[in-house]
């Protein structure tokens, strides 16, 4: 079996495994809709790289520290991301590795799509 098809078979047994129930189908609709922002889209996937405070995430997104400071809000009441004080300072990281895994994949198949590179698995 190549690597390819031993890649879509595990994937497929951990679909078939974790169900589909309407609670996850709502709660990964929500995830999705709070992704769907391009401004927080950019702040969770600088925060997969790993922690962050505001001013960092301000400069790497580019958007007002107001905008900013809202979007933290919104994934923080979310649980996709946690913050902890450092001092003075607040400090933002992701809730888990799913979310990580889901935002470097959307981006990388974003990547895709703008250079035409080819599909893979």
């Amino acid at each position: 079996m190549s690597v390819s098809n031993e890649s879509s078979t595990a994937t497929a047994l951990q679909l078939q495994a974790h169900g589909g129930g309407a609670a996850q189908f709502a709660e990964a609709a929500n995830v999705f809709a709070l992704l769907s922002d391009p401004t927080r889209l950019h702040l969770v996937w600088t925060l997969a790289k790993g922690e962050a405070d505001v001013n960092t995430l301000t400069e790497a997104s580019g958007a007002a520290r107001p905008a900013v400071s809202q979007h933290l809000a919104k994934l923080r009441l979310s649980g996709l991301v946690q913050v902890r004080k450092e001092g003075r300072r607040s400090v933002y990281a992701l809730h888990d590795g799913h979310l990580r895994r889901l935002v470097v994949e959307a981006i990388s198949h974003a990547d895709h799509m703008v250079t035409g590179a080819p599909p893979h698995d």
